[in-house]
């Protein structure tokens, strides 16, 4: 089960994952100072879902190695709030330095899987069995919602 994947919809997941940190610069210029803004008293602000998206990508980027390495890899969830907590020590450039980095670091090894690793199975302990192709499908859903949540961040 991918809890993102309406967020993708028939796109391409691969095009989507690697447009990602050029939309993501494009909004943070196109903020400024506004990207500190959180839009409401218990939102994050641009920064801090860019802080989000850096810590996930190396989430990801786990994952993937984990599963291609391992069979029935067994997932590690996270609590992204307590990660959160720790947020305002990192400004965006470098928090969008640190995703695009480890973005091109997984497109990388994304390139090199080939089509049956794709159907590798794997276990997620809160949505259950899934392959290695719903981790990269995961991944751009999950970029999609957070471009999303930028976009609407009115300054």
């Amino acid at each position: 089960m991918n809890p993102y994947a309406a967020f993708l919809g028939s796109r391409d997941p691969l095009l989507v994952i690697t447009s990602t940190p050029n939309r993501l610069n494009d909004l943070v210029r196109a903020l400024g100072a506004g990207v500190d803004l959180p839009p409401g008293p218990t939102k994050w602000s641009a920064r801090e879902v860019i802080c989000h998206l850096a810590d996930t990508e190396l989430v990801f980027a786990f994952r993937l190695r984990q599963a291609l390495a391992e069979p029935y890899h067994v997932i590690q969830p996270f609590d992204q709030d307590a990660w959160a907590r720790r947020y305002a020590a990192y400004d965006a450039a470098s928090a969008l330095e640190m995703f695009a980095a480890a973005r091109e670091w997984n497109l990388k090894l994304i390139a090199g899987i080939k089509e049956d690793e794709l159907g590798k199975k794997l276990t997620h302990p809160e949505r259950g069995e899934m392959v290695l192709g719903v981790i990269i499908e995961t991944m751009a859903g999950h970029d999609l919602n957070h471009i999303a949540q930028i976009e609407a961040i009115q300054v």
